[in-house]
This record gives C-alpha cells, sequence and structure tokens, in this order.
C-alpha cells in the first residue's frame, strides 16, 4: 500500500488535474491513499479574506475571485449539469459564513483556510470518478485528530492511529483521497498542521496504514543541494540518510515539511520525492542508509527578524534570563532558527510574522531592552568546503554568523 501526495503546483489547473489523474492512473492498480493540498496559490488568497475579515473590510470581491479561478477549472473538466459545481457553490457560502463566527484570530483561521484542501479534493475526486477510477473522498478532519493548538495543531496519535487504521477495508478495491494540512480537535472544530503541512499529512496517514512507501510529487525532479531558482549548478541527490534530510528540513529547506521524516523513519517508510512533469524518472528516495560524504547543502531561509535582549542591570545573561525568553517564546508557540549568546546580551533569530513577533517584544520589553532587525535571509550552507566557508561568511550585509564542523550559518540583510 502506497500513499501519494500532489501539492498546490501539482493541480494548479485543468491540465495539471489531467497530469495527476494521469499518475494516479498509471498506479490504480496498487492501494493507493491519495493526499492533496488546495489548489495553486489558494491558500495564500483564503489568508487574504481571513485578514480582511477580521479588519472588518469588505470581502466579496477577494471571495468572487477565488470562486471564478476554481470555476475556470470546473468548466475545463466537467460538464455544465454536473453535481460538482453544486457541491463547490456550498463550500463558497461555507467560507463566507466561517468568516463571522466568533473566535480568536488563530481559530477563524483554521476554519477558513482549511477549505481550501475541501474545494481541491471534492473536484479532485468528481474528476477520478469521471475518469473511470474508482475514488472514494474522505474527510480528513474525521481521522486526524489533534489538541486546539491552531495553526499548528499537534496530532493525538493514538487517536489518529485507530481511526486512520479503520480505512484498511476502503483501500482493498479504490483509491482513497483526503486532503493535507488539516485535522480537528475534541470538540469538531477544524485545527491546521502549520503551513505547507500536506507533506506531515501524508506521514501521518502512511505511519498509520504501515505503508510501503511515500511519494511526494513536486515541481522538480527530486531533492536538491540548493534552490535551482538562486543556485543553476544545483545538483539531485540520488538517495538521502533520513537524518540528513530531517537536518535539512530544521535548516529550512522547504522541499519538505520539517514533521514529516519523523513518523516515516520510525516506520522505516521510504520518502520518494518525484517530478510530476515527468513522473518516469527516478527523483529521490530519503531511507535508512549511509552515504560516506555528501556534496554540500545551501538552504536560504527568508523574511527572517534577528531579536537582542539586553540585560538592563549590567549583569551577565544567565540561564535565568534565558529561561525567560525561552518560556516566552513556548508560550507563542514561536520557534528558534538560530541563537547566539554574549556577556550581556542573548540573540536570536525568528520567522517575522508581524503580529505574532511584535506581541513577543513588547513582552520581553519588561525584562530587557530590545533591539530588533527584520527583512533578513538566514543562509545555512551544510557539508561545507573551504571555498563556500569563505564565499557566505564574507557575503556583505551580514550581520550574525556561527560556524561548527561541518554547518556554517550567516544572517545577512535582504
Amino acid at each position: 500500500m502506497n500513499v501519494f501526495k500532489f501539492g498546490g503546483a501539482s493541480i494548479y489547473n485543468a491540465a495539471a488535474i489531467k497530469n495527476v489523474t494521469a499518475i494516479i492512473q498509471a498506479h490504480r492498480q496498487e492501494k493507493l491513499l491519495v493526499v492533496a493540498s488546495a489548489m495553486g496559490e489558494t491558500t495564500n488568497a483564503l489568508e487574504q479574506i481571513v485578514f480582511a475579515s477580521r479588519s472588518d473590510n469588505d470581502i466579496r470581491q477577494l471571495v468572487e475571485e477565488l470562486r471564478g479561478y476554481h470555476f475556470t477549472i470546473l468548466r475545463e473538466l466537467f460538464p455544465v449539469n454536473h453535481p460538482v459545481y453544486h457541491e463547490f457553490e456550498m463550500l463558497v457560502v461555507k467560507l463566507q459564513n466561517e468568516t463571522t463566527q466568533p473566535g480568536d484570530d488563530d481559530q477563524v483561521y483554521d476554519q477558513v483556510v482549511s477549505l481550501g484542501e475541501i474545494m481541491s479534493t471534492v473536484i479532485l475526486s468528481h474528476y477520478l470518478n469521471l475518469t473511470l477510477v474508482k475514488t472514494h473522498w474522505i474527510d480528513a478532519r474525521g481521522y486526524v485528530k489533534t489538541d486546539s493548538t491552531f495553526r499548528e495543531g499537534k496530532i493525538d496519535w493514538e487517536q489518529t492511529r485507530e481511526k486512520i487504521q479503520s480505512l484498511g477495508p476502503l483501500l482493498q478495491h479504490q483509491v482513497v483521497l483526503t486532503q493535507g494540512f488539516i485535522g480537528s480537535d475534541a470538540r469538531g472544530l477544524t485545527t491546521t498542521l502549520g503551513r505547507e503541512g500536506s507533506d506531515f499529512s501524508a506521514a501521518i496517514f502512511a505511519s498509520c496504514l504501515k505503508a510501503d512507501s511515500v511519494t511526494i510529487w513536486k515541481d522538480v525532479p527530486g531533492v536538491m543541494n540548493a534552490d535551482p531558482k538562486r543556485l543553476a549548478q544545483a545538483i539531485v541527490f540520488e538517495e538521502l540518510p533520513f537524518k540528513e534530510a530531517a537536518e535539512m528540513t530544521y535548516y529550512g529547506a522547504s522541499i519538505i515539511h520539517p514533521k514529516t521524516i519523523r513518523p516515516l523513519a520510525n516506520s522505516d517508510i521510504p520518502l520518494y520525492v518525484k517530478s510530476f512533469a515527468n513522473p518516469e524518472h527516478t527523483g529521490t528516495v530519503i531511507h535508512r542508509c549511509s552515504i560516506g560524504h555528501l556534496p554540500p547543502l545551501i538552504i536560504f531561509k527568508e523574511n527572517q527578524c534577528l531579536i537582542s535582549c539586553k540585560v538592563t542591570d549590567y549583569s551577565f545573561i544567565t540561564e535565568h534570563q534565558i529561561g525567560i525568553i525561552f518560556q516566552t517564546l513556548s508560550q507563542r508557540n514561536i520557534k528558534i532558527n538560530v541563537m547566539q549568546s554574549s556577556a550581556i546580551t542573548f540573540s536570536f533569530c525568528v520567522d517575522f510574522q508581524a503580529s505574532k513577533i511584535l506581541k513577543l517584544i513588547e513582552v520581553l520589553s519588561k525584562d530587557f531592552e530590545v533591539y530588533y532587525n527584520t527583512g533578513l535571509t538566514l543562509i545555512t550552507v551544510k557539508n561545507y568546503n573551504q571555498k563556500l566557508f569563505q564565499e557566505y561568511r564574507n557575503k556583505p550585509g551580514v550581520i550574525l554568523e556561527q560556524s561548527s564542523r561541518s554547518t556554517l550559518q550567516v544572517l545577512a540583510k535582504s
């Protein structure tokens, strides 16, 4: 039994959906569970709708643009009397209703933004069945159970495993199609697993079903040692150990969601990263293996913020002060990407989410003198050689540098 995951780029228009359908048709004899993301830039569009509604702005034009985008795809795939049109219209109504529901910003965000995956899988399910690929649509929220940490739901593995394992009989005779990125809490409210969390969803289903493999279909030929849009000489890895892939995601490599590797490695399930444009190419396999020498890996993480907390009483930074900072970060579910301590200052780099980070700075200012810089890029060079070490540490605009035996990190003005 195998799990396939298709991201937004693989189903962004009618031609792309037909291509994905062809890939699924080629594997229809296998037991197959398919996880799909929202189409194209739908998640970004839904975020705009949430933010506009929370600011009491008129969302009608934004909703109509989203509806029009999907209807263009529907008209190319289905006859005018197909029931998918009505189903989709009901989802648009639900979207509008959810923006007016009570709840804090993160709770409303999850109820609205999750609808992108529902929309895409309803369309894909109907098209697969139209093309005679027998497909059963399921709502991931009934199977992936989490706590109530909105926008970053934490998996209740015992409940989730029990529910997903009940899918065994369904997989015997049909493709099972579900959504990435979403789950639900004990109250039945929708939760999301973090941006780009569909990879993690695929790993959850695979580990609970004891799948033979997971394949993530991307718009690149496999896992590469750098972003080819930045570095033309980037190469594709044929294989990677689980540990190396996990470290890549920790440092910000966007090819795989950071939480994906652990459940697969613990269950010894190989992960394939392949191109949906060239499905016959081998791509990259991430599995339990040992590789003696890997080429340098270069990762760029944009939109970073450097925060420096300086003690105000001329004492030194101690474990007590660091504890205050870490507790404040933990309470707000903010992750550190790199940190550095001096005698009187503790500095750390985080992803910049304006409202979240400005509130963090406000709280930290009660105990420290706080300075911050935005618009930064964190560059990580793993398995560096001397040439790359010198090249990146001497880049203009570097405001923080850190190195170990195998890894160099520099934080620079973008």
